[in-house]
């Protein structure tokens, strides 16, 4: 075949590309550029950027390089399992000799495309589970408990691990640390007050379990589901707002991490209102946003 009619892949400027594939495509013709030595995490911390800059902005592509995404799942199937470190420490490990994890990269990511073409069957999901309660804000708020159980119920079938909480019977702000600390697997020297809360969850949201016989892979992320939310409010105010603001930090934090961390919040009450956690506003689900849904 005459050299001119082999399809060549021309360098351009990123703001040129069409979609996640045509920017890999550009790093794939000059990884020197975009990754200094070769570091594959980096380019997964690239790829986890551009997932969030699409659910900021509201773009509707599918980009499935999120740590647990599509990519991660076929790549589990693939190596036999994922490890807790990401896809990029997946490869890295799976790297045959004589080949750069960055080679390997590209290498999978055709066969990947190649599985998931139209007509194929390559049984992952598509999208970025758990987005519509981190664009906005990561404190989301609940008045009717269906639609409160519905939404913990669709992420956990997400691959979420969702702990369920009764906040509704804390009558002090110690019953509040000893129901998070013997659902979170917190060690038994926990602080049990609200800085250590912080330190403890913040392992927890970015690194995994503190359950040593828990060793399997965290999933799409951490959701902690509260019920009856209002009741502890009204004990406990200080200590409530605080909870979530804790909350959003080491959601923002965990995000760094390639992790995941929602906080869905149930309350009886419709009219209730928090100030600002972790710097974002606490908002209504979508389906409860206006006052006169509520009530």
């Amino acid at each position: 075949m005459p050299t001119e009619d082999i399809p060549q892949t021309l360098a351009k400027h990123w703001q040129d590309c069409t979609d996640v594939y045509d920017f890999l495509e550009q790093i794939r013709l000059r990884p020197g550029m975009w990754l200094p030595g070769g570091s594959l995490h980096h380019l997964q911390a690239i790829l986890v950027g551009y997932q969030v800059a699409l659910g900021v902005h509201s773009v509707q592509e599918s980009c499935d390089f999120w740590d647990g995404g599509a990519f991660s799942q076929w790549l589990g199937k693939r190596f036999g399992g994922n490890s807790p470190r990401g896809w990029a420490h997946d490869i890295e490990r799976n790297t045959p000799e004589g080949s750069t994890p960055v080679e390997e990269f590209f290498r999978l990511l055709d066969a990947y495309r190649s599985d998931a073409a139209p007509g194929s069957e390559p049984g992952v999901r598509r999208g970025w589970p758990g987005i519509e309660y981190m664009s906005d804000t990561f404190v989301t708020l609940f008045w009717r408990k269906r639609l409160f159980t519905e939404a913990a119920q669709r992420l956990g079938e997400r691959g979420f691990r969702v702990i369920h909480l009764k906040a509704g019977q804390w009558n002090t702000e110690r019953d509040m640390h000893r129901a998070i600390a013997e659902a979170l697997d917190f060690p038994g020297y926990y602080g049990h007050n609200l800085d250590a809360f912080n330190d403890y969850l913040g392992d927890v949201a970015c690194y995994g379990s503190y359950d040593e016989a828990d060793d399997a892979p965290e999933g799409a992320g951490l959701v902690l589901a509260f019920t009856d939310y209002d009741r502890f409010a009204t004990t406990c105010p200080r200590a409530a707002q605080v909870v979530l603001d804790i909350i959003a930090g080491q959601a923002r934090r965990a995000s760094v991490f390639d992790r995941r961390l929602i906080c869905l919040v149930q309350s009886n009450d419709p009219r209730i209102r928090f100030e600002p956690v972790g710097a974002v506003p606490v908002l209504w689900n979508t389906d409860e946003a206006r006052d006169d849904r509520r009530g």
